[in-house]
């Protein structure tokens, strides 16, 4: 017995190891929803490059954003009337470079991308290139020399290097970074002389590019920052102020100290960042992400079947939850029903009726049904020849049912048709049996035990977070398996058998 019940426990443990672990794989690495009424934010971002068109052939090349930690795009679009585009890979990232053979007067290209935030998407760039050290001038190599030996007395690895080198580019009282930075420097300034000096220190470092995702901006600016690789990751740096990190929505766009766009063959380029925010799907985020990563799950997923065959599986998935909730009702708190399915399938007939229509209308055929039933019972017909009768009376009293209503102007009782016929003609066999061996008062006990069990069932699987789980996690159901295991070997006390032994209870307790 012990060993059945450590068995049996078990299996149910490893059930819910195996069905938890696959939904935290696809909540945590794949996006998916926990909840159904959850949404992510996207970001569609608009390059407008315009200029003037020369004689000759035309060629106009930008940057674009690429594998970027954090962030992956959903989509991209690129709108040139008569210009062919191709993106390529380059040393700073991606570009695109838009080409034509003669073009006249006034020209606008555009870029578009609509990205979203991918936590599971990091740098997959860790081998930085080993610096060479700058070849400056005099007197800048000196100033140079002597500003990376002062900062490397102050620091103890890469970081602080850098937060140290910073904060003297920021300063207005050392006069070797004065003499490097030129008069007025700007962020750019700042962050690229960093990265020479970082060179001077054999230290890895990247000046990049990149915007704030914020929403409803029109003229968005591509902000200098800094990467310095540790020996084992890149870190990120403002540059003016030397923290540590990037700043929240923050798109790396590119990185190198060339321009944003440069062009061949036109004059008067000018270039514009439009930048919107809005919500989308998270469903359809995650199919995309685990469809890019090539995931076995995205092959193995509901979302890979024809939609006709999804829409069945969305309430054939929920059967199980009500067969769970039929579980617990009759094995834990003693509910007597007719059957361990009909009350399911009863439910199931409730979300397309609604339930106070299906209860009434449950109600209704099965009374009439039972009053034919007890006249068969006059005849002594046989239990085959009887049942068969029963269920064309049965249809028949659907079919009464809605053509009366039909009549009536009751779209709700046209619905009568989507209950299981069968189960309803064995439902008044049953209850008519009962009645004829046990009496009335068990007969509609049962009756009543099985419409309430009915109109539970379909509380559980008419919620939305129930049907959002069961069909975006599947594996979930392995859960419901476990713990319907753990109810089969529940062997104690019911709550009714509690309640009616209350009396023997107490008075035991006194003796």
């Amino acid at each position: 017995m012990h060993g059945r019940q450590t068995q049996v426990l078990l299996l149910a443990g490893l059930l819910i190891a195996a069905g938890g672990s696959l939904m935290f794989y696809k909540v945590r690495e794949l996006g998916f929803p926990l909840l159904p009424d959850s949404s992510a934010q996207v970001w569609t971002i608009e390059a407008t490059l315009s200029f003037e068109a020369g004689p000759g052939p035309i060629k106009l090349s930008a940057y674009i954003p690429g594998l970027t930690p954090g962030f992956a795009i959903q989509d991209e679009n690129f709108v040139s009337r008569g210009f062919g585009a191709r993106p390529r890979l380059v040393d700073g990232g991606r570009e695109v470079q838009w080409t034509r053979r003669r073009a006249r007067g006034p020209q606008k290209l555009y870029y578009r991308a609509v990205v979203y935030k991918d936590p599971a998407r990091i740098e997959d760039d860790t081998t930085p290139p080993f610096p060479s050290s700058p070849m400056l001038a005099e007197p800048f190599s000196t100033a140079a020399e002597m500003l990376v030996e002062e900062v490397g007395r102050r620091s103890a690895d890469p970081a602080s290097f850098t937060q140290e080198l910073l904060g003297q580019l920021s300063s207005e009282q050392n006069e070797n970074a004065d003499l490097l930075l030129g008069p007025a420097p700007g962020v750019f300034d700042i962050a690229e002389t960093a990265t020479t000096l970082l060179a001077a220190a054999l230290i890895p470092s990247r000046l990049i590019r990149g915007v704030l995702l914020q929403d409803q901006q029109r003229r968005a600016e591509l902000i200098p920052w800094l990467m310095v690789h540790d020996g084992n990751r890149w870190l990120y740096f403002d540059p003016v102020s030397g923290e540590q990190g990037l700043p929240d929505n923050f798109l790396l766009w590119y990185s190198g100290s060339d321009d944003f766009a440069s062009l061949d063959g036109g004059t008067e380029l000018e270039t514009r960042l439009s930048i919107s925010e809005s919500l989308a799907d998270p469903l359809l985020l995650a199919q995309q992400r685990s469809r890019e990563r090539d995931s076995l799950l995205s092959k193995l997923s509901l979302f890979s079947l024809p939609i006709q065959t999804q829409a069945v599986y969305a309430v054939l998935l929920l059967v199980p939850l009500g067969a769970l909730a039929v579980a617990v009702l009759r094995n834990v708190v003693g509910v007597q029903t007719f059957g361990t399915f009909m009350p399911v399938l009863i439910a199931l007939a409730f979300r397309e009726t609604r339930l106070l229509w299906g209860i009434g209308l449950f109600s209704m055929l099965v009374a009439l049904g039972l009053g034919f039933r007890f006249y068969l019972e006059r005849l002594r017909l046989l239990a085959v020849p009887r049942l068969s009768a029963v269920l064309i009376i049965v249809v028949l009293l659907m079919l009464g049912v809605s053509v009366i209503s039909n009549q009536l102007g009751l779209d709700t009782g046209l619905s009568i048709a989507l209950f299981p016929m069968v189960i309803l003609a064995m439902t008044v066999e049953r209850m008519s049996t009962v009645w004829e061996e046990r009496g009335a008062g068990d007969a509609i006990q049962q009756g009543l035990g099985s419409l309430l069990v009915a109109t539970l069932a379909y509380l559980i699987m008419d919620a939305e977070i129930a049907r959002h789980l069961v069909f975006v996690f599947p594996e979930s159901l392995l859960i419901v398996l476990a713990l319907t295991l753990v109810i089969g070997r529940y062997t104690g006390y019911r709550l009714t058998e509690l309640f009616r032994f209350r009396d023997f209870r107490g008075s035991k307790a006194q003796s």
